[in-house]
């Protein structure tokens, strides 16, 4: 959506910020928002979703003009963006951290983006002081989720991006509560059909006394669990069908070899593993078909509301002096 159709609408954007014990950064952040939205000439509400925070950032983001919504306790980064994006009015909603490790004077650029697409990520640049090991993990991420979509993935894990409002209100109750909202939404909009583009940028250290809250020793393997499962939602045969083949190909080599070279007996080993195998591509296959009814109920019921509004302009009463489109 171009900046010159967002400066018309009452609503135009929504820039959600979650926040956790960010007081030393969050109003930074949010005065940064203000100067970058203010020249655009289009609405502009800043969310703060304080998640249970007890260092005073409820208090600095409201200092800072942000309308602040609080949660009772610490109910992790993807409820707080849920919240904010069950809380906007926005027809175009903007997602980045309080930590100021996110620019916000490149939103105008993620928001030039979605003219033509249905969500914007800001793509974190390799040399983006984030630290080397984060680098690294996310490039293996990148490379599983672009296998899994069948497309590039410049970005996984970044929680700097511009969506279609209709679209985020989809898929909100498949994002998860934790810190991988990004990559559930990603494959998620991906998969559905949706258009995605990655604007580069640059991230900056956590400023103030914003610190990580994801250990890579204790958070990777959630994380990498949490993409299986994503995974295993929206593109399952991309998961089954490889294992079944490793374990097809482990069986049939190893009844080949105990025939040739041991006792000439083919063995229940072999047919073992054989047999798990085909029971691993019938479980993706039906896994498969699922995932390909899922989409098209979803279909049927966006072509449905299609027509309900088509209906509803088309039946609208006209006002003496104004032309129906």
């Amino acid at each position: 959506m171009k900046v010159a159709e967002l400066q018309k609408k009452t609503h135009a954007v929504s820039v959600v910020v979650p926040v956790y014990n960010e007081a030393g950064s969050v109003a930074s952040v949010i005065q940064r928002i203000r100067r970058t939205m203010n020249p655009l000439g289009c609405a502009c509400e800043i969310i703060a979703v304080d998640d249970g925070s007890t260092d005073g950032t409820a208090g600095r983001a409201t200092e800072a003009g942000a309308k602040v919504i609080r949660h009772p306790y610490n109910m992790g980064n993807g409820a707080a963006v849920k919240t904010g994006i069950r809380s906007a009015a926005g027809d175009v909603i903007v997602l980045l951290d309080g930590d100021g490790q996110h620019p916000p004077e490149d939103i105008p650029r993620l928001l030039e983006k979605l003219d033509t697409h249905h969500m914007a990520v800001g793509a974190r640049a390799w040399n983006s002081r984030t630290g080397a090991h984060r680098n690294l993990a996310n490039r293996i991420y990148n490379l599983f989720a672009g296998y899994v979509c069948g497309r590039r993935i410049d970005d996984l894990t970044s929680g700097f991006r511009a969506i279609d409002a209709d679209v985020a209100r989809e898929f909100v109750s498949l994002l998860p509560n934790t810190f991988s909202y990004p990559t559930t939404i990603t494959l998620a909009v991906v998969r559905s059909g949706y258009s995605l583009a990655y604007v580069p940028v640059t991230a900056a250290r956590r400023s103030g006394n914003g610190r990580s809250k994801i250990s890579m020793l204790r958070d990777g393997p959630r994380f990498f669990l949490i993409l299986f499962k994503i995974a295993t939602l929206f593109s399952p045969m991309k998961i089954f069908l490889p294992c079944s083949m490793i374990t097809f190909s482990i069986g049939f080599l190893y009844g080949l070899f105990k025939v040739l070279a041991l006792d000439g007996r083919y063995g229940p080993t072999s047919a073992m593993f054989m047999t798990v195998s085909a029971l691993m591509f019938l479980i993706g296959l039906v896994s498969e078909q699922v995932t390909q009814l899922m989409f098209f109920r979803r279909q049927i019921a966006d072509q449905h509301q299609a027509r309900i509004r088509s209906n509803t302009l088309d039946h609208a009463p006209v006002r003496p002096g104004v032309r129906g489109k």
